[in-house]
């Protein structure tokens, strides 16, 4: 008998806990709109996923940007907005342009369709570590 309640309590344990790891892992958003006042309502569910991973290409102007999840994965193509915020670790704003492949980052993307969109760009390093510095000596004799 104390044998059967034992179990049922540990089934329960167990399963609580994968619910609550899977509920952890996806962030879901519901964004509701109404148009042109006739009471007419759209509702779109979308789950925002995270991924880490390094730049692979980015070519200014283009609508996308290739992420390499492992050295030997082969990279994934991510559309983006010229609105999608890239910061680094300070939380400062990053501009597109200081972009350049094998950067660490973490990003945040929903899928749209056969479509994975990015919603956000996190450097995983400052960006003052990626600038260069070049430093002059001249000398000049007497």
């Amino acid at each position: 008998m104390k044998q059967t309640r034992l179990m049922k309590i540990l089934a329960a344990g167990a399963v609580c806990a994968v619910a609550v790891t899977t509920a952890s892992a996806q962030v879901s958003s519901t964004t509701t709109t109404t148009a042109g006042g006739v009471g007419v309502t759209a509702s779109t569910s979308a789950n925002s996923l995270s991924g880490t991973g390094t730049i692979n290409a980015y070519t200014p102007g283009s609508d996308y940007i290739t992420f390499r999840g492992e050295a030997g994965a082969a990279p994934s193509r991510y559309y983006y907005t010229q609105n999608t915020p890239i910061v680094d670790t300070e939380g400062h704003t990053v501009q597109w342009s200081a972009l350049r492949s094998d950067m660490p980052v973490n990003y945040t993307y929903v899928r749209e369709g056969d479509r994975m969109v990015i919603t956000k760009v996190t450097l995983q390093k400052p960006i003052s570590y990626y600038e260069k510095t070049t430093t002059t000596t001249t000398t000049t004799s007497p």
